[in-house]
């Protein structure tokens, strides 16, 4: 009996039908990305750097089976309601981004800035929440969909300072040649003083490396196994994050990281987020050596 493995690199029929859903995928995650505004062919073509034809190929499939679906009238692209079915589905076991609704909404309320959650996949960082405060100038540095590699970003970083040493030295192997081709003002060096800076401040900062004045602090989340599931952050126009701003809001974030970890432990949650986050090839977890964002008593807090 043939084993999978064994045929798959001389099979051009497994190797097409492979990078078919590889592309279809794309597609579909670059249509998630677009959110209430959706997305034009012309756009999904530019930003799957794939051809016309064969995006347009691809929204047929995926519209056939309810995947996405397109406005008559702007002729824009959305995700169809069996997203929303599979979503649903899928949030009984991977709900932590619904249980982290209330404590994002209250971020944002409280800093008058735009809050964030963002869970770890594999080597990337993945936005799955934002919630914007009060305050007229807002940042657009970030939207639910929004991938990035761990690191390059707030919450983002904040997740990668909170792994062990050898999974970060694995994270910045596998995302060097996307860092340096998409992301030009990150290198592998600058994130691994990014790394130290956050371990040892207590909190990660994005200090406009994305979008020239866009600032950010985040706080990672942890699962009752002390691994990373995700983070929560907050951003800002560069003048409104201060210093003295980066550390009254790191404590708020610190505090609303620790009571999201205990209602989702409570619920179970964490353990299955966590694993699902960490789940990687060639993925290393040996126990860190060195201080983590999580483990750190930010500067002024109270302990007495």
């Amino acid at each position: 009996m043939d084993h999978y493995g064994d045929n798959v690199a001389t099979s051009p029929s497994r190797v097409d039908g492979a990078q078919s859903i590889a592309r279809a995928l794309r597609v579909l995650r670059t249509v998630a990305r677009t959110a209430q505004e959706g997305a034009g062919l012309l756009a999904l073509t530019r930003e799957t750097g794939m051809n016309k034809p064969t995006v347009h190929r691809l929204l047929a499939a995926l519209a056939a089976e309810g995947m996405v679906e397109q406005d008559p009238v702007t002729r824009r692209y959305f995700l169809g309601p069996e997203c929303h079915v599979l979503g649903h589905i899928a949030s009984q076991r991977h709900g932590l981004a619904r249980l982290a609704a209330d404590t994002v909404a209250n971020l944002a309320h409280t800093c008058g800035d735009s809050a964030f959650f963002s869970i770890r996949r594999h080597v990337f960082a993945v936005c799955v929440l934002r919630e914007d405060g009060d305050y007229p100038l807002k940042t657009h540095a970030l939207r639910p969909g929004d991938r990035h590699p761990l690191g390059v970003g707030a919450g983002s970083l904040a997740m990668l300072a909170a792994l062990p040493d050898d999974e970060v030295d694995a994270c910045l192997h596998a995302n060097a040649a996307l860092i340096e081709q998409r992301y030009p003002n990150y290198s592998p060096a600058l994130l691994r003083a990014q790394v130290s800076e956050a371990r040892a401040q207590g909190y990660a900062a994005n200090r406009g490396l994305i979008v020239p004045g866009s600032w950010g602090i985040g706080v990672p989340v942890r699962g009752a196994d002390g691994q990373v599931a995700g983070a929560l952050s907050i951003a800002a126009i560069e003048s409104r994050l201060d210093e003295e701003r980066q550390f009254q809001l790191a404590k708020l974030l610190s505090k609303e990281a620790k009571k999201l970890e205990s209602l989702a432990e409570s619920a179970g949650v964490l353990r299955k987020d966590s694993a699902a986050a960490r789940a990687a090839p060639d993925e290393h977890r040996r126990k860190s050596q060195g201080r983590t964002p999580g483990d750190i008593t930010m500067r002024g807090e109270n302990h007495a």
